[in-house]
């Protein structure tokens, strides 16, 4: 499949406008509808810092969740924890998840509660998901320009 195919099943959409937190919880932040999809690859862009960011509360690394509507009970996709929470030099950094959706998942995905810790300025962050049609799923962190790449 050319670029241009790809780019016609591709489905892109905004899971946390960008905003500037400071000491609390992200607003607006939003599920992904992954139906038709093979893959969804969902990128956290962190512009600049000066405190972490987690999920629910700074301290806990941000992770993935899952459900099978959009006003269902969400719950958290096992192996999805980021290595560590956004830290306060991760200025500039994109984030990815890569959801194998020829695996059982839930339909719905979304980032748990993205939460800000108390700092001077705060967390500048965004996020959007990338759904994939079969055959054309990203491999590799490194090959995607990502920090972090977890893949479930």
């Amino acid at each position: 499949m050319d670029l241009k195919s790809i780019l016609k099943h591709v489905a892109i959409r905004q899971m946390l406008p960008p905003q500037l937190k400071d000491n609390g919880a992200f607003a607006n932040n939003t599920y992904f509808d992954s139906a038709g999809c093979a893959g969804v690859l969902v990128l956290l862009t962190i512009g600049t810092t000066d405190i972490a960011m987690g999920s629910t509360n700074a301290s806990t690394p941000p992770y993935l969740e899952e459900c099978d509507t959009t006003n269902g009970t969400f719950t958290k996709i096992t192996g999805s924890d980021l290595a560590a929470v956004v830290s306060a030099t991760d200025d500039n950094k994109t984030i990815g998840w890569f959801v194998d959706r020829t695996k059982t998942r839930k339909r719905y995905l979304r980032i748990n509660a993205p939460t800000a810790g108390d700092g001077s300025t705060g967390v500048n962050a965004a996020a959007i998901a990338i759904g994939f049609p079969e055959n054309e799923i990203p491999i590799t962190a490194a090959a995607m320009g990502l920090k972090e790449l977890v893949q479930v």
